[in-house]
């Protein structure tokens, strides 16, 4: 193997007797190059949106949210709620009721989606970090306060500091309708507008407001139940160890998902358009190594003697197929590696300088500048993409040579 090699790279960098060899086996290293480069910065900017998007939900959503396996509410018994509290990585439990809810302010209406948390709903998340108005408060000694998301505030046309309250409506549980007198039907409550928030996610901003839990037990004639429990975990622990924990302390009965499994849907779609990106740039980087085909055909041609000589030497044939394997190879593992590097230093320029921008105007979006983070699982499959296609692109002219006694 050791000689097959040797040769191999010294057929790949002597100087060929035609100059169209040479041509054609620098176009073939560009072009596997090119594609391996597009393959580890369209990659990484993947990545780098997948990293913005969980930092976003991050201010939003906790760490750890347990919600019940079957049904909508729950009441977790006072003994594990202990448990809970007393776990190593455990800083801070919130419990959580949302439920959907009509919002009338004036003459307008909009359904919403109402979140009641607890006094210590601001420590389990970094509320306070994306408010555009207000302060976040849930209640004071006399009214209750309700913190609206950015888009569903412009849809009622409040913001902080409006003397007037906002009335919620939601059905009565266990009541029948009543077609004569509509409105006793439904539980109403009023609160003021406390702040305006946005995470710049849609789900939240346009449907989404927060009240005090008190308010929501009220408004949906609950006593102890809750819909969710929400944890924040201390800095430094180890998020899936955690999980797995309060799974085997709360068995089958619950469900505990990390911040991506509470945004499952978002990131699935975000990993397939990855992924389905990676199949399409690897379809054209198969097409750029498949020019080794000709490379090695040609180079084969020429050192037709050689490989006479190196048979009336002993060599079988297998060690000379080897040898142009192992060309063909090369061809393809150097553009690989000519790619990747150039690929790793253009996201560095980027992440570092933000040379390709999102728009000329700071401050349009959440950020001004594309977004990357080189991961090195990402690398390895590109490589291996790479010595994959390249090893097929390699057999196919050596094997018809074999066949046609060209090197034989």
């Amino acid at each position: 193997m050791k000689f097959s090699f040797y040769v191999a790279l010294r057929y790949l960098f002597s100087k060929k007797s035609h100059n169209a060899i040479n041509l054609i086996s620098l176009v073939s290293v560009i072009g596997i190059a090119i594609a391996s480069m597009a393959l580890v910065c369209t990659l990484s900017v993947y990545n780098g949106f997948n990293d913005l998007i969980s930092s976003l939900f991050s201010t939003f959503d906790p760490d750890l949210k347990i919600t019940p396996e079957k049904g909508k509410t729950f009441v977790l018994p006072d003994e594990f709620m202990r448990t809970l509290t007393l776990l190593e990585g455990v800083e801070t439990i919130s419990p959580v009721i949302e439920g959907n809810v009509l919002v009338k302010y004036n003459d307008r209406q909009v359904p919403a989606i109402i979140k009641g948390v607890a006094d210590n709903f601001a420590e389990t998340t970094k509320i306070d970090s994306i408010l555009l108005d207000g302060t976040f408060v849930l209640k004071d000694e006399i009214v209750n306060y309700a913190n609206f998301g950015a888009g569903l505030a412009s849809l009622l046309g409040v913001r902080s500091g409006f003397v007037y309250p906002v009335e919620l409506y939601v059905p009565k549980r266990n009541a029948t309708v009543n077609l004569l007198q509509p409105a006793s039907s439904f539980s109403m409550e009023a609160a003021y507008i406390g702040a305006v928030f946005a995470t710049n996610q849609q789900v939240y901003d346009d449907q989404y407001m927060l009240v005090p839990l008190e308010l929501t037990r009220t408004l949906f004639d609950y006593d102890k139940e809750i819909t969710a429990l929400e944890i924040k975990a201390k800095k430094g622990t180890d998020i899936p160890t955690l999980q797995k924990e309060i799974k085997n302390l709360l068995g089958g009965e619950y469900v505990v998902k990390d911040r991506y499994q509470q945004q499952e849907t978002s990131f699935k779609m975000m990993k397939i358009e990855k992924w389905i990106t990676y199949l399409t740039l690897s379809f054209i980087l198969m097409i750029a190594i498949f020019n080794v085909v000709g490379s090695l055909s040609m180079l084969i041609i020429e050192k037709k003697n050689d490989a006479a000589t190196l048979r009336s030497l002993g060599a079988d044939k297998s060690l000379i197929s080897s040898i142009f394997l192992l060309e063909g190879w090369l061809i393809s593992l150097f553009g690989a590696l000519l790619g990747i590097i150039s690929g790793v230093l253009l996201c560095l320029a980027q992440s570092y300088f933000g040379l390709l921008r999102l728009s000329s105007v700071s401050g349009t979006f959440v950020i001004d500048a594309y977004p990357v983070r080189v991961d090195f699982m990402d690398i390895f499959y590109i490589l291996l993409t790479v010595l994959f296609f390249g090893w097929f692109s390699a057999w196919y002219p050596v094997r018809y040579a074999l066949k046609s006694h060209s090197i034989g």
